[in-house]
C-alpha cells in the first residue's frame, strides 16, 4: 500500500510503499470523531499482452480535490495522486487478474489522522492507497438487477455533502440497503429529499433511463456524485447518436422507461431488469441488443485496450 502524510501547512511529504497492514490512529483522530475522510475508487486493467492500464485516474484526483475542499481538508496534487496510483498498481501487479477475468480495484483514501477533540479540522492528514483483485460487484454477476425505490430514507439533501465521495455518505445507506436485500432486491434507488418524487442514485452507483433514442440521467446538483463512469458513458452515448439529457428525472418516467441501467467504477455498466415502486413492479429490456450492453461493450473495450483509445482516457503504466 502507499502512504503519504500532510501537516497543517497543507504540504504532503514524499509518500512511500509499504506492506499492506494495519495503521495506528489516535482515538481522537478527525476521521473517527467527525468522519473527516473521503475516498476514491479506480481500477487497473490487464491487457491481453499482460501490460496494465488505468482509466482516467486524473479525474479521480480532481474529484478528490473537490471533495477535500468541501470537507476542509488538504489534498494531494493531481500529479501526486496519479503517481501514487501508478506505484500502487505496479507494486500489486501480480494481483491483477488476467484480461476478461476481473480487475484490480484501487482505493485511495484521504483522512484526518491527527487528534482533534473539539470540532475542527484535524492537525494532520494521511493519504493511503491499497488494492484488491475483484470480479463482479453484484452477486448477480452480469445478470440484470432488481431495484427497490426507497421512500422512507434519503441518501442526501440540498446543501449537504451528497455530491462528494465522503465516507459519511455511505454508512447511512446500509439500513435501507440491508432491508431491500432481505426482500430479494439487488439495491435501492433513492429519491430526492424534498419532494421524494425525483430519482437521485442507487447506493453506490449512478442511474440512467432509456426511452427511445433519449438517455436521461439525474443532474448533478450537489446531492448526486459526479461519477467518472457516468461521465464516460454520457460521452460514448452521444458519440453513438443518442440524445443524452441531464435533468430532474421523475419516478414516473423511470416506471415508463424502455431500459434502466447503473454505472460506476465498481459496477461498470449494469442492466436493471426490474424496479419496484409502491408495490408496482416494472420490467425492462435487457440482453445483447440493449442500449446498456452496447454502451458497456464500447466502454470496457477502451478500458481493457481492446480498441484504440481516441479520447486520451487510458494511461499505460508499464
Amino acid at each position: 500500500m502507499y502512504v503519504m502524510k500532510c501537516s497543517k501547512d497543507g504540504a504532503f511529504t514524499e509518500g512511500e510503499l509499504s506492506p499492506y497492514g494495519n495503521i495506528q490512529l489516535s482515538p481522537s483522530a478527525g476521521v473517527l470523531n467527525y468522519g473527516q475522510a473521503i475516498y476514491e475508487g479506480t481500477k487497473a486493467y490487464r491487457k491481453e499482452n499482460g501490460k496494465l492500464l488505468l482509466f482516467r485516474p486524473d479525474h479521480n484526483a480532481i474529484r478528490m480535490k473537490l471533495g477535500a475542499e468541501r470537507m476542509l481538508m488538504p489534498s494531494p496534487s493531481v500529479d501526486q495522486f496519479v503517481n501514487a496510483v501508478k506505484q500502487t498498481a505496479l507494486a500489486n501487479k501480480r494481483w491483477v487478474p488476467p484480461s476478461g477475468k476481473g480487475t484490480l480495484y484501487i482505493r485511495p483514501l484521504l483522512m484526518g489522522s491527527g487528534p482533534i477533540l473539539g470540532l475542527g479540522p484535524a492537525p494532520e492528514y494521511t493519504f493511503i492507497i491499497y488494492a484488491s483483485p475483484v470480479g463482479n460487484y453484484f452477486k448477480e454477476g452480469m445478470a440484470a438487477l432488481n431495484l427497490y425505490v426507497e421512500e422512507e430514507y434519503v441518501r442526501a439533501a440540498p446543501g449537504g455533502a451528497g455530491g462528494v465521495k465522503s465516507i459519511t455518505n455511505y454508512a447511512p445507506v446500509l439500513k435501507a440497503l440491508s432491508r431491500a436485500k432481505s426482500l430479494g432486491f439487488s439495491d435501492v434507488l433513492y429519491l430526492d429529499s424534498v419532494k421524494k418524487k425525483y430519482l437521485e442514485e442507487a447506493s453506490s452507483c449512478n442511474v440512467f433511463v432509456v426511452k427511445g433514442r433519449t438517455i436521461s440521467t439525474p443532474a448533478t446538483n450537489g446531492t448526486i456524485l459526479e461519477g467518472i463512469t457516468r461521465k464516460s458513458i454520457m460521452e460514448i452515448a452521444s458519440d453513438q447518436g443518442y440524445q443524452v439529457v441531464e435533468k430532474a428525472v421523475h419516478v414516473d418516467e423511470v416506471m415508463d422507461a424502455d431500459e434502466v441501467f447503473c454505472t460506476g467504477t465498481a459496477v461498470v455498466v449494469a442492466p436493471v431488469g426490474s424496479i419496484t415502486y409502491q408495490d408496482k413492479r416494472v420490467e425492462y429490456k435487457t440482453g445483447d441488443e440493449s442500449v446498456c450492453q452496447k454502451l458497456r461493450s464500447i466502454l470496457v473495450s477502451i478500458q481493457t485496450g481492446l480498441t484504440e483509445d481516441n479520447k486520451g482516457w487510458v494511461t499505460n503504466i508499464n
